[in-house]
């Protein structure tokens, strides 16, 4: 497989290979899995009692100073590089395992592949786009039918703020087109009587120290776009400062109560009261699961 890529919005142009190519991602055609397991780190409406079905793809079409999972997001060559059909294999297995959803994470740069396992595949379980947000609508077109649910990012309502920890400055509107078409795609969300998930959007939001303007904008852009219930919203307040983040002033620091509270307290005024909210407590990396090749051996 090889193909000149203009597949998220950056539409480098780069010619996607065996192994590392030369675009902005840095991804070969095939996809590089990490880790695929059950993951309890999402949502309860996804997590459920028996976990996420969690395959973690290497590499990203950003460039976040503060990212937590920077080990394989930048790591082109960590994990292991995968045919479609070991990708197939892969999410029916975590499906036979009894996982409650598919959860395909940061898999933007490798939707092409991700597809191609996806089409004919009766799962019974939703598959999760969960993803950065920074997406290309031609591509998100392209998985109609097949996602059922969508969890992107709204990382930045400013642009400024975005090309400077992100290397992309043109994120807030991007992502808002992307989240608009997710919504078209599915609709408002629907929950089963257990209180999953079973199809919709899940914006979720992670709170930046000192850069609360931010987050209240990434608020308004949710109250503005979506009726009062058609959408879940997840406001969190677990940054948890990597090692190197003390040279960035605030980002070397976690998110202090009072910023969490006031923006719980003007979520909950904007009309967004479907969804979640973390404590600062959440503010630890012990949900960051190990990206050690688990459930990836051929």
């Amino acid at each position: 497989m090889e193909f000149i890529c203009r597949d998220c919005p950056r539409r480098c142009g780069a010619v996607r290979g065996p192994s590392v190519s030369d675009g902005f991602c840095r991804a070969g055609a095939l996809p590089r899995v990490a880790r695929a397991a059950a993951h309890f780190g999402e949502e309860p409406c996804l997590a459920g009692e028996n976990g996420a079905g969690a395959i973690f793809f290497v590499g990203c079409n950003l460039r976040c100073v503060f990212c937590q999972n920077r080990d394989i997001s930048r790591g082109v060559t960590a994990g292991r590089e995968v045919s479609v059909e070991e990708l197939r294999g892969m999410m029916l297995r975590l499906r036979d395992e009894g996982v409650d959803c598919i959860d395909l994470v940061t898999p933007t740069h490798y939707s092409r592949a991700v597809r191609q396992a996806l089409e004919g595949l009766e799962l019974g379980i939703p598959v999760v786009w969960n993803s950065s947000g920074y997406e290309s609508v031609e591509t998100l077109r392209s998985m109609e039918g097949l996602v059922q649910i969508y969890m992107p990012d709204y990382k930045y309502s400013d642009s400024a703020l975005a090309g400077r920890l992100s290397a992309a400055a043109d994120y807030p509107a991007v992502a808002a087109e992307a989240i608009r078409e997710m919504f078209r795609q599915t609709g408002p969300y629907k929950m089963d009587e257990g209180g999953r998930l079973r199809s919709g959007v899940l914006i979720r939001h992670l709170i930046l120290p000192g850069e609360i303007e931010n987050s209240l904008g990434a608020i308004d852009f949710v109250a503005d776009s979506f009726a009062p219930g058609s959408v879940l919203f997840s406001l969190m307040s677990q940054y948890t400062p990597m090692p190197g983040m003390e040279k960035l002033g605030a980002l070397g620091e976690r998110v202090d109560r009072e910023t969490n509270e006031h923006l719980i307290r003007y979520m909950l005024r904007c009309g967004i009261e479907n969804g979640y909210w973390q404590e600062r407590a959440s503010a630890t990396a012990e949900e960051i699961p190990a990206f050690d090749g688990t459930g990836v051996a051929p």
